[in-house]
């Protein structure tokens, strides 16, 4: 077994991956939320040097439940080398939470175990509204900036494995 790091940048830089396409999904429930955490990625791509007109696509559906099923269509539709996932699940008095956060985490899971394209998980599951705006270009930066970055990696990644 080769013990040469196979990592296709060094820690810290991306890699360039020619003729990248992604197509983000954004729960319109908690729409603040997933529109920053929109921008944050596009903002991303566009410092990366990606034409975000041509290459990155942007849809919407209701809520976070649905977010698994439009990522199985776009990766049924294979024109996407990764599909990111935003929602965001705050706390509530009932267990819906609960079951919303399982429901999405698990179809997510299924989708990277089952599927050729990776899914990136942009589900930001918090006990407040506040928590959300901090992880959605906050104090504690925009998580929708860091799908982008874990979507490039991952697409760089199946494209090395596919040339082994």
């Amino acid at each position: 077994m080769s013990t040469k790091n196979k990592n296709a940048a060094p820690a810290g830089k991306l890699p360039h991956v020619d003729g990248l396409r992604v197509a983000i999904v954004a729960a319109e429930w908690n729409g603040h939320i997933t529109s920053a955490l929109t921008e944050g990625a596009l903002d991303v791509f566009k410092a990366q040097g990606y034409d975000v007109e041509n290459q990155v696509d942007v849809f919407h559906v209701p809520g976070a439940v649905e977010l698994t099923f439009a990522a199985s269509q776009l990766i049924e539709a294979s024109m996407y080398d990764a599909v990111i996932v935003f929602g965001c699940v705050v706390r509530g008095g009932t267990p819906h939470f609960d079951y919303v956060c399982q429901s999405v985490t698990q179809g997510v899971t299924a989708l990277n175990a089952d599927c050729d394209t990776p899914v990136i998980f942009g589900v930001l599951t918090v006990d407040t509204e506040q928590d959300a705006l901090d992880r959605a270009g906050g104090v504690l930066g925009n998580k929708g900036a860091e799908a982008a970055e874990a979507a490039i990696k991952m697409a760089a990644f199946v494209g090395q494995v596919k040339n082994m």
